[in-house]
């Protein structure tokens, strides 16, 4: 009996980790879009985030000619209006690191005091049939807030500055940078929506295409 193939659509290799880690236990073959000779992943223009989740999903999906999983997240801050949500990769320009975005955050935020730096991280994910049509979408968010300088080496993007409001109650609450993979899978916006996606895998198999 073959494995079950499902493509995933990020370039993000430590985003790309956590997908692995967390879709394991479904028993699927995962497919990274980079195995796809010549495959361009689509704009990101949508107003939210599911809807961007979708627009990588089908575009990955109709180039693989099979079912494919987009998902798409970013930081939203309360004092900011929201910002920079969808645009949280792009926060600082198109080239700049993590360090860079965290640094113009940090600028924005210098004025506001913590009780109003409230934020939270939302996932939004869509899994595509091999024609392109959403067959599955999940969107969970995990609550917390920001601090005022960076802790922790470990996750990417703002994981260094937030505070899971579950953890707001320790006497050092850790940061998503400072956390094990287990514990910010339980936590987290992403592990949220793929125990989501999970759970309807399981009840509700894509009935996805098997290969030897």
């Amino acid at each position: 009996m073959g494995t079950t193939e499902l493509w995933i659509a990020t370039g993000n290799a430590k985003k790309r980790a956590e997908l692995e880690r967390l879709l394991a236990p479904l028993g699927y073959r995962l497919r990274l879009q980079s195995e796809l000779a010549g495959f361009t992943p689509p704009l990101e223009d949508q107003p939210d985030f599911a809807g961007n989740a979708r627009v990588k999903a089908r575009a990955l999906a109709l180039a693989a000619h099979g079912f494919a999983l987009g998902d798409d997240s970013g930081l939203c801050v309360d004092a900011l209006g929201g910002r920079p949500g969808v645009h949280s990769a792009r926060y600082a320009g198109p080239h700049a690191s993590d360090q860079d975005r965290i640094a113009r955050l940090l600028g924005e935020l210098s004025a506001v005091p913590r009780e109003r730096r409230t934020a939270r991280f939302v996932c939004a994910i869509c899994v595509c049939d091999p024609e392109g049509r959403p067959v599955l979408e999940c969107t969970d968010a995990c609550e917390g807030v920001l601090l005022a300088e960076p802790r922790g080496g470990a996750g990417f993007g703002y994981d260094p500055l937030f505070v899971a409001r579950d953890h707001l109650d320790r006497p050092h609450p850790p940061t998503f940078a400072e956390l094990d993979a287990a514990e910010k899978d339980r936590i987290s916006h992403r592990g949220r929506a793929l125990r989501a996606l999970r759970a309807n895998l399981q009840t509700r198999p894509l009935g996805l295409r098997s290969h030897p």
